[in-house]
């Protein structure tokens, strides 16, 4: 998916780097496989602001994605790529020989016609899904499950692929695209092949109004608010933060600080991401 720089026509415009929509092949989704989005605000169930800064954005209907890849041994046929506006991958639109129609995350190079499958069975090619122990090591994948029978949790956005380093007994290692080396379950299912839209992250918005689109609202910087309201307020004219470090509107490190909670996983992680 290349991209094009516009044309500097409005200041908005000025900035802009924009993604191609040329592997694009069908404009209106699956009725059949589509869900209304209600919108929360960034609000949980009690109706407490928890994730600041969303709201608005335009109308959006969910993609119901086949992340399970369980029709085992029946092959499909790619109707159509799509966009999702759920997320930074397109997806694709599979027609089964038993009549069933699902969504998948395209990854990259698959193309309108190819024929897919899942099960152990599979070839190892590009949006095939087979257990990590039939994998070869060296295979790169993604859509990768961490509980068997759960369906995909890792690796899904944009450009993000792993690697099957080794096998170690009821394990497989795996190098995830933040370089953590992670063993999951070799019966967990996996799908051959990168994630296509690998120029995503090198897209420009160009505008706030584009932005807004997208459901996220205007940001404060904490130096602009007084002491009261952020840790970095206050002070005359253009002051600095006057503290070591950044920190949270609620006083925590806001660089570096780690957040991670589950400690009943560590022991699958092989290799941090983090330097020592």
């Amino acid at each position: 998916m290349p991209l094009r720089i516009a044309k500097p026509t409005t200041p908005g415009r000025r900035g802009a780097v924009l993604q191609t929509s040329e592997e694009i092949t069908r404009r209106e989704p699956k009725k059949s496989l589509l869900l209304p989005l209600r919108k929360k605000g960034g609000r949980n169930n009690k109706g407490r602001l928890t994730v600041r800064h969303r709201g608005g954005g335009h109308k959006r209907r969910i993609r119901i994605i086949d992340y399970k890849r369980d029709k085992f041994g029946v092959p499909g046929e790619v109707d159509s790529i799509e966009y999702d506006p759920n997320r930074s991958a397109r997806v694709a639109l599979i027609k089964y020989r038993d009549g069933d129609w699902r969504y998948i995350i395209a990854p990259n190079d698959l193309e309108v016609g190819d024929l897919i499958e899942s099960g152990e069975n599979a070839d190892v090619k590009v949006g095939n899904a087979l257990p990590l122990r039939v994998m070869p090591t060296g295979t790169q994948v993604h859509n990768i499950e961490i509980k068997v029978g759960r369906g995909a949790q890792m690796v899904r956005s944009a450009g993000g692929s792993a690697q099957v380093l080794a096998k170690e007994d009821r394990y497989s290692l795996i190098r995830l695209p933040s370089g953590e080396v992670r063993r999951v379950l070799s019966e967990c299912m996996a799908t051959v092949g990168q994630v296509g839209k690998q120029d995503h992250k090198n897209a420009k918005l160009g505008k706030a109004g584009r932005r807004r689109n997208m459901g996220w609202r205007p940001q404060v910087r904490g130096v602009a608010m007084d002491p009261s309201s952020h840790p970095h307020g206050g002070g005359e004219g253009k002051s600095p933060i006057g503290m070591p470090g950044p920190k949270t509107p609620w006083g925590k490190p806001a660089l570096g600080y780690r957040t991670r909670r589950n400690k009943s996983t560590d022991r699958m992680v092989s290799s941090s991401r983090k330097k020592r």
